[in-house]
């Protein structure tokens, strides 16, 4: 028994692995292809494979395609949704062509398996085929961008989840630690005293910012240019199907999804991605200014800040005993510079489009899921690390009554020109700003210690 057969298309013929459910246009791909190493992310499988469900149906209904024709595509699509077969989609993420690749991988997998439920052998093509049957009604160009926005719209569900987590765990933080006060700082100086929960309150609504951006990224991406075909004209796709096929997709995915009012610009401008690449960017740019935070108010244990604790998670040196780093702070910032530089990406490609079609969607789509999956990740540890946080109460008290900053407090009864002399005083004499004041005899001690007292600074 032969283990292979033989496929063409307008480059030639292919000996294919007779097990194998991809054709003669994926295994082109997969040589031409070797950039990443990796295959193409698993959640633009299931949206291809839903977007060709939805087509199957919606053929079947206009009559494009017969109804033994489409419901034999119907079921090959619902197995591989179940997990079967997904081990034939063997593209890598990196690919030429704007995304056919990806397509035909999806449309040689169907059609083979839908030809085996209609009692044929994989590769005869006159029982269903890949193009003329699985891909009726589209193109490339309209179904592998709605495919992606389908993706990301998950994704980004995905993450809002976690950093929901993260504005809990940012709120609950806030409150227990609500009358614990530490000193501010302007520019790495002392400013003038503040309480962590004001602190862990401040992240919390920087987060809730997120997590609204995140719900404008969604709605955003809801608009496909499914129906468009090739360049937004709609060419080859009966009418009925044009206008049923995106109502019938947002059925079998359960997302809010519509068809572009303009077809043609939805099909060659990609600036959607753009503006939901800026805001997973800005997102993990908070997360990592919130990183840097928790490392210098973390930073000692004995020469530095020394304000709060991170829970030790490993050792930190391969020569120093004892020593423990702010490795989950640490990770979370490196996502952020990996997430800009995708970000960086993104923008050129979607700057790189030319006339009717943009060619490097598959670039941005690699950039975009990876993203959100490192940033995903990233925030299920930050909030773990948010919840095990505990602070050194005497070390803050300490620092504040140490502090020149708190002579701020004093400027509304003594003027500001007497409050820079106290300061510079207190700093070249090595003394606190109350003892100064006492020295001076300036004001009351019972007024000095009800002015200087922190909870009445914040």
């Amino acid at each position: 028994m032969k283990n292979f057969r033989t496929e063409s298309d307008s480059i030639g013929e292919k000996e294919i692995p007779n097990a194998a459910y991809y054709g003669v246009q994926t295994l082109r791909a997969s040589e031409n292809f070797k950039i990443t190493g990796h295959n193409v992310y698993p959640e633009i499988i299931r949206s291809i494979v839903e977007i060709k469900l939805a087509a199957a149906v919606t053929n079947k209904k206009a009559g494009a395609v017969s109804a033994e024709a489409a419901d034999a595509i119907a079921q090959a699509c619902r197995e591989i949704l179940s997990g079967r077969y997904t081990e034939n989609f063997i593209v890598d993420s990196i690919q030429g062509g704007a995304g056919t690749s990806l397509n035909m991988n999806a449309n040689e997998v169907i059609a083979n398996r839908a030809i085996e439920i209609l009692g044929g052998k994989k590769g005869e093509y006159t029982i269903v085929h890949p193009n003329d049957s699985v891909n009726c009604g589209q193109s490339t160009n309209d179904v592998y961008p709605s495919a992606g926005k389908i993706a990301i719209i998950r994704l980004l569900k995905k993450v809002s989840k976690q950093l929901e987590r993260l504005d809990k765990a940012f709120f609950e933080k806030a409150e227990e630690l609500k009358n614990v006060i530490k000193m501010g700082r302007t520019e790495m100086q002392d400013a003038v005293p503040i309480s962590f929960g004001q602190v862990f309150a401040a992240y919390n609504s920087a987060i809730l910012r997120d997590i609204e951006r995140f719900e404008f990224a969604e709605q955003a991406l809801s608009k496909l240019n499914l129906g468009g075909t090739a360049i937004g004209t709609g060419i080859n796709a009966d009418s009925e199907y044009i206008n049923e096929i995106v109502p019938t997709l947002s059925d079998i995915t359960g997302l809010k999804l519509t068809q572009a009012d303009d077809l043609i610009d939805a099909t060659q401008n990609l600036d959607s991605f753009v503006y939901v690449s800026g805001i997973v960017k800005s997102c993990a740019t908070t997360l990592s200014k919130i990183s840097n935070d928790l490392r210098l108010m973390s930073s000692g244990p004995r020469t530095g800040f020394s304000e709060i604790n991170l829970m030790p998670k490993q050792n930190g040196s391969s020569i120093m005993p004892g020593k423990v780093n702010p490795v989950i702070p640490e990770v979370v910032n490196q996502i952020a510079f990996k997430i800009i530089g995708n970000d960086v990406a993104i923008t050129h490609a979607a700057e790189a489009g030319q006339l009717e079609l943009n060619a490097f969607e598959p670039i941005i789509f690699h950039c975009l899921f990876e993203s959100l999956d490192i940033l995903h990740n990233g925030i299920s540890a930050f909030a773990d690390c948010i919840k095990e946080i505990t602070v050194n109460k005497r070390q803050c008290e300490e620092n504040i009554e140490n502090s020149i900053g708190t002579v701020t407090a004093l400027c509304p009864y003594i003027g500001y020109n007497r409050a820079s002399k106290l300061a510079k005083r207190a700093l070249k004499e090595n003394k606190t700003i109350r003892e100064i004041i006492i020295e001076e005899n300036i004001m009351p001690k019972s007024k000095l210690d009800k002015i200087l007292n922190p909870n009445a600074m914040i």
